[in-house]
């Protein structure tokens, strides 16, 4: 149970952004702003210019239909919402961007879904939040249980429930939701999807929490570099593991598989076909709630890569100033160092046990080889016959790269891109497999050419003799 004692809640009143906005002068001019701006219009973050265009009309609008109090310009009243003294917008700058943005606080819109409860509902379902309570229960209870024989006996238990369904389905007895309960349950889902919308608002702000955090025990941090490291890289950790983090990442894995996206729309796709959910004309933003999600996910997910970032750039600032101080303090020696060079005081200044440490490292020292030996036998030299046939010698064929890189690149005046094939077919290979080795050896020389092997290609040629030869070889693209 939470503590609502009067010092609880006096602190709170004077601390909580939720609280103030409520008891603000002006709260129901800032709270339908805020809510047409971003809940409203389903709106992340918000740029300066888009946010003080709507609301100088919200100002405009306000002035001629009611005199409220509201002299300043809507860039100042953005200013001052944005401010600790509100807290009601968060206001930062986006990497890449000189442009001011603005999102709304987890606190503002827990106000802001507050004020919106009160509004009288059509009616109040009890049912299905009862079966969602006992729902949560059974699977607390079951992804607790430890002992097999139990949960065996609980499956069983459900296989038996869903078997003697299945008998009154074969044998005609069809039960279904009256329209009542589908209302119910429909208005429970409706608010439990929108209210999912602001647990990223609330997961951003623990991130953004968790990472202050972390910057606040650096820069108080008076050890060593290597501790540092340690720490820094625990705490990154601790980030990634935290409830937030486990839950978000759970919850992404499960929201990016496509089967769960296409099985999600088809069964909204169902119950917007109900006959009792067209009579309470649902808001048609529902149908796409998913993709709301998606969206909001993956700007949470930008914002712990950002401060992933920002903490990495903030180390290595830390060590840049540490490097700076140890070459300050070099250059102090230095110019003591020529300041006693000219008038050096009597006695030892200073003495070194070696000029460099001397490390020897154990996996520098080479392995065991055995010692050559060299086994001598003495041969005599016998004269040789130089009647043997020389006909082969003469034969052989020096291919011409140039030659090939020619023929290639004057196909490329015409075409951006050839394949081998298309090569072969206007410049037919004249000396066989050897030639045919000789493109392979220009395209592996050509940093632009590509060579395949996964995608096989059927090259042919005559021999001399005239008889038909084949080769399959990896496909070889050349590019201008």
């Amino acid at each position: 149970m939470l503590s609502l004692e009067r010092a609880t809640l006096q602190k709170l009143r004077e601390t909580n952004p939720a609280w103030r906005l409520l008891a603000a002068n002006n709260a129901p001019f800032i709270i339908s702003f805020l809510h047409q701006a971003f809940l409203a219009a389903n709106t992340r973050t918000a740029s300066l210019q888009s946010l003080t265009a709507s609301l100088d009309d919200h100002l405009h609008h306000a002035r001629e239909q009611s005199a409220v109090d509201l002299p300043k310009s809507a860039e100042a009243y953005l200013d001052d919402w944005a401010n600790d003294a509100s807290g009601w917008l968060r206001k930062f700058y986006p990497p890449g961007s000189d442009e001011a943005h603005f999102d709304l606080t987890p606190p503002a819109e827990r106000a802001l879904l507050w004020v919106g409860k009160l509004l009288e509902r059509r009616f109040v379902g009890t049912e299905s939040r009862l079966l969602t309570v006992f729902a949560l229960l059974n699977d607390m209870i079951d992804g607790s249980e430890a002992d097999p024989d139990a949960r065996l006996a609980e499956l069983k238990r459900r296989r038996d429930e869903i078997d003697a369904q299945i008998e009154q389905l074969r044998s005609g007895q069809v039960s279904v939701m009256d329209p009542t309960q589908v209302r119910e349950r429909f208005q429970l889902m409706d608010s439990t999807a929108r209210e999912l919308l602001g647990d990223f608002r609330e997961l951003e702000q623990r991130f953004h929490h968790l990472d202050r955090e972390v910057r606040q025990r650096v820069a108080a941090w008076e050890g060593g570099r290597g501790e540092l490291l340690d720490r820094i890289l625990g705490e990154r950790d601790a980030i990634a593991s935290s409830d937030e983090g486990t839950s978000f990442r759970a919850f992404w894995d499960f929201l990016m598989s496509p089967d769960r996206q296409e099985e999600f729309t088809d069964k909204l796709r169902r119950v917007f076909e109900l006959p009792a959910v067209r009579q309470t004309t649902p808001d048609p933003r529902l149908r796409r709630i998913h993709y709301d999600w998606l969206a909001a996910g993956e700007v949470t997910q930008r914002t712990v890569a950002r401060l992933s970032e920002q903490l990495r750039r903030y180390l290595d600032d830390r060590v840049f100033l540490e490097n700076r101080r140890i070459m300050e303090l070099i250059r102090g020696l230095e110019q003591q160092a020529l300041a006693l060079r000219d008038a050096p005081p009597p006695g030892v200044v200073a003495q070194l046990d070696d000029t460099a440490p001397a490390i020897d490292l154990p996996l520098e020292r080479p392995l065991f080889t055995p010692p050559f030996v060299a086994q001598l036998k003495s041969r005599l030299l016998e004269a040789g016959n130089d009647d043997g046939p020389t006909d082969e010698l003469f034969e052989q064929v020096s291919i011409d790269r140039t030659r090939l890189r020619a023929q290639v690149r004057a196909l490329l005046q015409r075409r951006d891109r050839v394949t081998l094939a298309d090569v072969l077919a206007v410049h037919p290979l004249q000396h066989g497999l050897a030639e045919l080795v000789g493109y392979f050896a220009v395209a592996s020389e050509d940093l632009k050419a590509v060579i395949d092997e996964a995608s096989p290609q059927l090259v042919s040629w005559s021999d001399p003799t005239g008889r038909a030869r084949s080769a399959c070889v990896p496909l070889v693209v050349f590019c201008r």
